[in-house]
């Protein structure tokens, strides 16, 4: 998507929808971004929304991962148009979905483990 706003997380919750098993029901953890949290989305009955704390990125597993890629494929560049952005953090999410060993170790939480 081009853009996080409210029409593309809309779009978001329908798909995650159509993957929720019949009868089955999801809980979507979600930071407090304006988008998720806005009145003007329409939340499928299959799911249910669940915000994280504000300011505690810590408890969101993707903020690691989002550094990890910054750090490691797309820092230190000078990007020359939208599309090239697009294609360097395409090439960088391809890099990281084929290492999976390396996605649980940056999600891992050593204090979650102790409970």
């Amino acid at each position: 998507m081009p853009r996080c706003d409210t029409s593309a997380m809309n779009l978001h919750l329908i798909e995650i929808s159509k993957a929720v098993a019949p009868k089955a029901h999801a809980v979507l953890l979600l930071d407090q971004a304006g988008w998720h949290t806005t009145k003007n989305l329409a939340v499928p009955a299959n799911i249910t929304l669940l915000p994280l704390p504000p300011r505690c990125p810590e408890l969101n597993p993707r903020e690691n991962v989002r550094q990890f890629i910054r750090e490691n494929w797309l820092s230190n560049r000078i990007f020359t148009s939208y599309d090239d952005i697009l294609d360097h953090c395409c090439d960088a999410w391809n890099k990281l979905v084929d290492q999976p060993w390396r996605i649980m170790s940056i999600g891992l939480r050593d204090w979650a483990l102790r409970f």
